[in-house]
């Protein structure tokens, strides 16, 4: 039998790695920027064109390399970081596997330039798939230059995963301020075709994560600094009334490298535990430091995992050094999240029923107000589902109390809700509806707790929640806006500017021609800015478009997340943005057009979100619950 085992080539060999060390773009500039920083740079420039699938170019004025390491750094296994085996178990650096180069060079066009300290002449090497095009003096400032040229240009495979400029760009924005928060004492600085997204110099930590999360960072933080025999932590956690409903801005670091840990996060999780609602997340930017011989560094190739040597010791010294910080500035614990004035703000029926609108909080279906002749514009919805809903109002105005239906049969004529049976129903038809139908809306909504809306039926009633109800209307006027047509412009008198952090940016950025369509009339004006000249006509003026905006972005990312369409993400992420929230006090005309166009809706029954926004209760199911 012939022998079949062969040794692969170098090139062959690298691709390999390259398959598991450089995945994207991001990849590269997460590997070149580390490699500046085990250089003991003290500036660093990224320059990216493309989202990086172009060129990647990293700027340092590090220690600079030999003419003979310039030309080993390309080699496989080739570091400086390690001698023997037992100097994996005691890691200082970025790098240490001596594999990023070499897998770099095998999938792109690389050129070199590098010059050690009190040296004239630098050295220049270029190289394509893993072979030597040139190697010669050159002239260069101290530190190195590395530009990385047309990414997986030699395997078209790999290339063709590669993802849109906006989402690769996300990916490098990401790794660019993993490293600049890791190491604030270093200039950082990211330019992206042309544009200068980043301009970071040297400052403290706290200076460094507003720089790099946004100027309104700063307002959040809340410190955190414990020190144990065994572990040290030192950083920041926001404060628990600015959690969101995504884990972006969270960030862990041991040994100023950054990891992702499930564990540490539930840590964190428990020390906000009673301060935060379940389904959102605290900012926190964390440093741990501990003894390298009590962790494994060498369990990933992207280095983003760790192991400890005692987990669990870590937890517990973590969740009690934050619990510890939150206490130390006056962060109390709030037992109920959407807990209401229940009393406080409690006002008989008949005093609400007589109150003046303008003595009460106001909202709208599309951003501000139920406007039914904008729904004439929807057209060819199904008359008969609305014949069905009128039945439930049959006789509504004789019911002067509430009463058990005399028989089965009676009892058995109530309507089922389900999404089948429900769909859209005329607006103009609301609007010409006969009186029994129309005359006692307001007379028929009762709100309670700020949260609920009773509106009575036939026999029986709905419960409606305000918020996912309120959703589910905007979410349809959202969708159909953006698909149809444009919604008008209220100019503002004075322009508002916001001002975002790099990667909210760029999600800007990306869907502003549907903001737009929606009614937004925003413009990019440079850096992570824009000016806001018009919002929607039907938006209330007592909307903070920054906050509005900000929720929509990450209610945004959750969507894209999913991989949902991009329409369908704004209309989303909108609508919760926009929506009423538990807690707000409703007029009776406010709570009628509610029920009015939540009822109109092509699926009434859940909100964008898959809630239910309303549950409905027979005289029957009352009489058998008073029966037990």
């Amino acid at each position: 039998m012939a022998d079949i085992i062969q040794l692969l080539p170098d090139s062959i060999a690298n691709q390999i790695a390259a398959g598991e060390v450089i995945q994207r773009p991001a990849s590269v500039v997460k590997e070149l920027m580390e490699n500046s920083i085990d250089a003991e740079a003290t500036e660093v420039k990224l320059v990216v064109r493309d989202a990086g699938k172009h060129i990647v170019q990293v700027i340092d004025n590090g220690k600079g390399m030999t003419e003979t390491d310039a030309r080993m750094c390309f080699e496989r296994h080739a570091t400086s970081k390690i001698r023997k085996a037992n100097d994996l178990f005691s890691i200082n650096t970025m790098g240490f596997r001596g594999e990023a180069m070499a897998s770099i060079a095998s999938v792109a066009q690389v050129s070199l330039k590098t010059c050690p300290k009190d040296t004239e002449i630098g050295t220049q090497i270029v190289i394509e798939g893993s072979k030597i095009k040139d190697h010669s003096p050159c002239h260069t400032q101290q530190g190195t230059v590395i530009t990385v040229s047309n990414l997986f240009y030699n395997v078209p495979a790999r290339k063709k995963f590669l993802k849109s400029n906006t989402v690769e760009m996300k990916h490098i924005i990401e790794e660019f301020q993993r490293l600049a928060l890791a190491h604030p004492d270093v200039f950082f600085s990211l330019h992206a075709d042309d544009s200068e997204i980043y301009h970071l110099p040297p400052a403290n930590l706290r200076q460094r994560i507003v720089g790099v999360l946004g100027s309104k960072t700063n307002e959040k933080l809340v410190p955190v600094t414990e020190q144990t025999d065994a572990v040290e932590f030192e950083g920041y956690v926001g404060k628990p009334e600015f959690a969101k409903r995504n884990r972006g801005e969270q960030y862990f670091f041991v040994n100023n490298r950054y990891i992702k840990s499930n564990y540490l996060n539930h840590a964190i999780g428990a020390a906000f535990e009673g301060m935060i609602a379940k389904d959102t997340h605290p900012l926190y930017v964390i440093f741990i430091t501990i003894d390298p011989n009590k962790i494994d560094v060498n369990v990933h190739p992207t280095k983003q995992e760790i192991k400890f040597d005692n987990e669990r010791v870590v937890y517990n010294y973590l969740k009690v050094a934050v619990r510890h910080g939150l206490g130390q500035h006056g962060v109390n614990p709030t037992l109920d999240f959407e807990q209401e004035q229940l009393f406080n703000n409690y006002t008989p029926p008949s005093e609400t029923n007589h109150s003046s609108a303008s003595n009460q909080t106001s909202f709208s279906t599309t951003g501000s107000s139920f406007n039914d002749s904008q729904n004439t514009s929807q057209s060819k919805r199904n008359i008969d589902n609305f014949n069905n809903w009128e039945k439930l109002y049959e006789g509504l105005e004789d019911l002067s109390s509430v009463q058990q239906p005399k028989t089965q049969d009676e009892s058995e004529k109530l309507l089922d809700f389900n999404d089948d049976a429900i769909e859209q129903i005329p607006a103009e038809k609301i609007s010409s509806a006969p009186s029994k139908l129309n005359s006692n809306w307001a007379d028929n909504c009762t709100q309670i707790h700020n949260r609920y809306i009773i509106h009575n039926i036939e026999k029986g009633f709905l419960l409606i929640d305000q918020q996912y109800a309120h959703e589910r209307v905007l979410y349809e006027e959202y969708y159909k806006m953006l698909n149809d047509e444009k919604s008008p412009i209220q100019k503002e008198l004075f322009p508002q500017t916001l001002n975002l952090s790099a990667g909210d940016a760029l999600l800007m950025n990306e869907i502003l021609p549907q903001i737009r369509n929606l009614g937004f009339d925003i413009e990019f004006i440079g850096q992570h800015s824009f000016i806001v000249n018009g919002l929607p006509a039907d938006l209330k003026a007592d909307h903070d478009i920054s906050v509005l905006l900000s929720e929509m972005l990450n209610s945004y990312k959750e969507g894209r997340d999913l991989k949902l369409d991009t329409k369908e993400c704004i209309a989303r992420s909108l609508s919760r943005s926009a929506g009423i929230k538990r807690g707000r006090k409703l007029n009776a005309q406010e709570m009628a057009h509610l029920v009015k166009r939540l009822l109109a809706c092509k699926i009434p029954s859940k909100s964008p979100f898959g809630q239910s926004t309303f549950v409905q209760f027979s005289l029957d199911d009352l009489h058998q619950l008073f029966s037990k």
